[in-house]
Formats: structure tokens, C-alpha cells, sequence
């Protein structure tokens, strides 16, 4: 290649642009908010919402827990948990808990039992 190009990337490398030691190592503040954003000070101060949706589920109703900062394996354990005290299924998809069913005051009510300030959202 001539001086004026240079290679930015290889399916072989991946990207080329910048040193390997200079992705891994980020600025004070970026670690710092990895740092915040992974730890989980008080879970009572979260915008947890709760509601009900039934668009695109062959009318099915599902309840929606939003907002809760938790990592994959938390949401996972918390969801099992409520699973089996509403006896009803349900999933984890994109960050959020999936219920079937309407169960919004009784999950406001698990909840709460389990430390989290929620909310009842939509009508």
C-alpha cells in the first residue's frame, strides 16, 4: 500500500485503527461509570414500572416489570421467583421481565416485599 492509505481493517485482525493497549485502557470517568452503572446502591430509588401489554401477542396479556437494573442472572432468579408465587409463566427479553397475565397489583406487592419501589403504569 502507498504511504497516503493504511489499513483500518482486517477480517483476519478485526479492527486496526487503534493500539489493542489503548481500547482496553478507557478514562477515568468511563470506568467510573462501568463502575456505578454495574452496582446496584439502593434498589428502592429505581424507576421500576409495571404494566400491561397485549399489542402483537395474539391478545394474549402480558405484565411488564421496566426499569429494574439488574444483571442477566438477577433478572433471571428475581423472575423465578415471582413465577412460582403467581404460579404463571413468563420470560426475560431485552431487560425486562415478561408475566403472563394481568398481575400488576400483585407483583406491585412482591415487589415491594422485595425491596423495590414500583410503580403502576398505563391504564
Amino acid at each position: 500500500m502507498g504511504e497516503d492509505r493504511r489499513l483500518v481493517y482486517s477480517t483476519e485482525h478485526g479492527s486496526l485503527g487503534k493500539p489493542a493497549q489503548q481500547k482496553s485502557a478507557g478514562s477515568k470517568k468511563n470506568r467510573r461509570q462501568a463502575a456505578a452503572s454495574s452496582v446496584i446502591r439502593n434498589p428502592s430509588k429505581q424507576g421500576v414500572r409495571i404494566y400491561r401489554e397485549s399489542k402483537g401477542r395474539g391478545g394474549k396479556t402480558v405484565s411488564i416489570i421496566d426499569g429494574l437494573a439488574l444483571d442477566d442472572l438477577s433478572l433471571k432468579q428475581l423472575l423465578k421467583k415471582l413465577k412460582s408465587q403467581l404460579g404463571t409463566g413468563g420470560a426475560v427479553k431485552n431487560s425486562m421481565l415478561e408475566i403472563q397475565g394481568d398481575h400488576r397489583e400483585k407483583l406491585l406487592v412482591l415487589l415491594e416485599k422485595n425491596g423495590y419501589k414500583a410503580r403502576l403504569a398505563g391504564g
